[in-house]
């Protein structure tokens, strides 16, 4: 079964990451995503809605900065507007450099401390350090014709990329880009000399959805699994996140003959990657006082690695959900209980007083460093059979759980 399983998710992961162009927010490839994995839903016999939300879509052809004859490398900001403008150099390492300073002829350099880690965008609804709200309101404050930003690493926010682009914000209107600390060294030294940038973007009004597929009796309790469908624009987004999906799919399948007691829930999150988090906050929306019929959110994510185990984690689980989970998880040896990490959709459930379970891989933290969010996370990082055990698994917890859950099968 094992062998069929994994043919089949090689096949949805080919779909997801080669066939499909990017999955980013919005796009094309976005709304193309969503509909294969409801037609997959659907044809196991779950119920499908989609339920959409507005969001940005962005396009960009580069950029270019230059100070006379002398050139730099540039990357546009993601979702920054267009620009072509010109002014005097001001680096700035530090936020009280800003505060209080006109820079509205400027062209300003973020580097050093100010640009160790990416802000998060301002109107994220989940996790925004006051720091990060000082920088932004500092640089609107202050009114630069633009920013440019060098940067390091930083996987804890953005993943492998090198270098990250301190500023992705469809909220935030002043143009950005981004280059490297090394070619920011550079370009500081030139400080109140005449530079020009141009950034050759365009913010796009679209629309994206989320895909929610049910099946069993509706109005008891309920198991939610997800899994975001996004992907950051610039990478296939294999193990982030299609690997993820493919489990789903798998499921679906594996409970096509489901005749549990406890409603089951499918769902493609759309916005994990994405500025805003849009699909997440239409969840909670939707969910706003139905959250108490949840007995167990399951959250997949970065899963299926091809050097380590798959990790799995608890989050205030009671004793029962938690010994059965164990069992059932370490009872196979491609898993591995892993430490807890609370930068995942699962926390949506912790939030609101839930339950939640996490699957992700035993070496995410050299994903992170080396892989997420840059064009090495293909398919090849991917092993199949590793979903087919996720998917098997999973299908074997929520049998036992359905045996304690569902009214008169205790």
């Amino acid at each position: 079964m094992i062998d069929s399983l994994a043919a089949t998710a090689a096949d949805h992961m080919r779909r997801l990451c080669v066939d499909l162009p990017t999955r980013r927010v919005g796009s094309a490839g976005n709304r193309a995503a969503t509909a294969y994995f409801a037609s997959v839903a659907a044809s196991h016999g779950f119920a499908i809605e989609q339920p959409e939300f507005e969001c940005l879509d962005w396009q960009a052809d580069g950029a270019a900065l230059a100070a006379g004859d002398d050139s730099f490398e540039v990357l546009p900001g993601p979702y920054s507007p267009g620009c072509d403008v010109s002014g005097p150099l001001r680096v700035v390492e530090a936020v009280e450099q800003l505060q209080g300073t006109d820079l509205s002829d400027a062209i300003v350099l973020l580097r050093g401390a100010i640009a160790r880690e990416q802000l998060m965008p301002k109107n994220f609804p989940f996790y925004n350090p006051d720091e990060h709200r000082r920088i932004i309101a500092a640089l609107e404050s202050a009114r630069p014709r633009a920013i440019v930003t060098a940067t390091g690493h930083d996987p804890a926010m953005a993943g492998a990329l090198y270098p990250f682009p301190l500023i992705e914000d469809g909220d935030f209107d002043i143009p950005s880009a981004y280059m490297t600390d090394e070619e920011g060294a550079r370009l500081a030294a030139l400080d109140g000399q005449t530079v020009s940038l141009t950034i050759r973007a365009q913010r796009i009004p679209s629309t994206g959805c989320n895909t929610v597929a049910r099946r069993g009796p509706a109005g008891g309790q309920r198991i939610v699994f997800f899994a975001h469908i996004d992907a950051k624009a610039g990478t296939p987004g294999a193990i982030d996140n299609a690997s993820g999906v493919t489990v789903l799919s798998l499921l679906a399948g594996l409970l096509t003959g489901y005749q549990g007691g406890v409603e089951i829930e499918l769902v493609a999150l759309n916005g994990e990657d994405y500025y805003s988090a849009p699909g997440e906050q239409l969840y909670l929306a939707r969910n706003a006082d139905r959250f108490g019929s949840v007995a167990l959110g399951i959250n997949l994510d970065g899963l299926g690695y091809r050097r380590g185990r798959i990790a799995y984690s608890l989050y205030e689980c009671p004793p029962d959900l938690a010994a059965t989970a164990r069992d059932v998880f370490g009872a196979r040896e491609e898993f591995v209980e892993g430490e807890a990490w609370y930068q995942g959709d699962h926390m949506l459930f912790v939030l609101n007083g839930r339950p939640a379970l996490a699957l992700t891989s035993e070496l995410a933290a050299e994903l992170m460093t080396e892989i997420i969010h840059t064009p090495r996370d293909t398919v090849e990082v991917v092993d199949p059979a590793r979903l087919a055990q996720a998917a098997l698994a999973l299908r074997d917890l929520l049998v036992r759980l359905d045996a304690t859950l569902a009214p008169g099968r205790a």
